[in-house]
């Protein structure tokens, strides 16, 4: 080994300090005040203006990393559920009960303006829905009258519109929640004939309504 071997090595663990110690102020800032400014995070994060922009060369790219160290942690959480075993509609809300969690955890992540395309960050989610709701309809517990990609994108979109919901102030978020969680039932949820020959949601769906 190199002299200078471990002298790279400090300076890379030192990087790795200060990128962690960037992050971790961002996030408590932004959640405080979305127009945190850079220099309010450096020093926050007792580092200078020029190390934070060596880390990240503007604030778009630090918002960015932000979103993505807060999805990493909310995947990570979401890998603990088993996604195998019981009801897979219920699994499934618990899913989408950790990603509220993290929204009300950081409503940092309720006021950045959303990408115009397709989000790469969503998906290790669209993947885990997937997986739930095919479980779900080869067990006849989720419907199997709309595709799997359409009931997807469907959550994705329910959940876009409560968070923009409480962010416009049209909703707490209790009551967001509450919404989502229902509109998501009702559209997974197999229907059921009704005596007079209409459809109905099914009785034990209900139960998780309450």
């Amino acid at each position: 080994m190199s002299k200078e071997e471990p002298v790279r090595r400090r300076r890379r663990a030192d990087a790795d300090r200060s990128r962690s110690a960037i992050l971790a102020a961002a996030i408590t800032l932004l959640d405080e005040r979305i127009d945190a400014s850079v220099e309010a995070v450096a020093a926050a994060a007792g580092v200078t203006r020029q190390t934070v922009y060596a880390h990240f060369p503007s604030r778009d790219v630090l918002l960015a990393a932000v979103v993505d160290e807060l999805t990493r942690e909310t995947v990570q959480a979401i890998d603990a559920l088993d996604l195998d075993h019981g009801l897979a509609l219920d699994t499934l809300l618990q899913l989408i009960d950790l990603g509220w969690r993290s929204f009300e955890e950081h409503p940092l992540l309720l006021h950045l303006p959303q990408p115009a395309g397709p989000d790469e960050r969503h998906d290790p989610v669209v993947d885990r829905f997937e997986k739930l709701i095919r479980r779900g309809q080869r067990a006849g517990e989720i419907t199997r009258d709309l595709p799997v990609a359409w009931l997807v994108t469907a959550l994705i979109a329910l959940g876009h519109a409560a968070g923009e919901a409480v962010a416009a102030d049209r909703l707490p978020a209790r009551k967001a929640t509450s919404a989502l969680r229902l509109s998501i039932t009702r559209l997974l949820t197999p229907s059921v004939s009704s005596p007079g020959g209409g459809r109905v949601v099914s009785a034990r769906s209900n139960s998780r309504l309450r």
